[in-house]
């Protein structure tokens, strides 16, 4: 899985932001407001990468069990995957 290239993140006042770019601004309403942990998984995101390749990077960089990182990590995907951000990957 990979973000479309329409999508940038941004750090604005000490705040992380991903917001719409080009022919996207006109039919994305908003911007999406995530933390330092969404913010690393975003830069992840920005090459093709798996759930797994997800959960190993933010299993060795955060102090957070395995259970809370898998499920905090889809609540992400799933934003980013309803707001057209992150094509839903195909099941294995």
């Amino acid at each position: 899985m990979k973000v479309q290239k329409e999508f940038v993140l941004r750090e604005i006042a000490g705040d992380y932001v991903i917001i719409p770019t080009g022919k996207t601004v006109l039919t994305f309403n908003g911007l999406i407001t995530v933390n330092e942990v969404g913010a690393d998984l975003w830069k992840m995101l920005q090459s093709e990468v798996t759930f797994d390749d997800l959960l190993n990077g933010i299993l060795e960089t955060y102090d957070v069990d395995e259970e809370t990182a898998r499920e905090d990590i889809q609540e992400f995907l799933d934003t980013l995957i309803e707001g057209g951000i992150l094509d839903k990957p195909e099941e294995t």
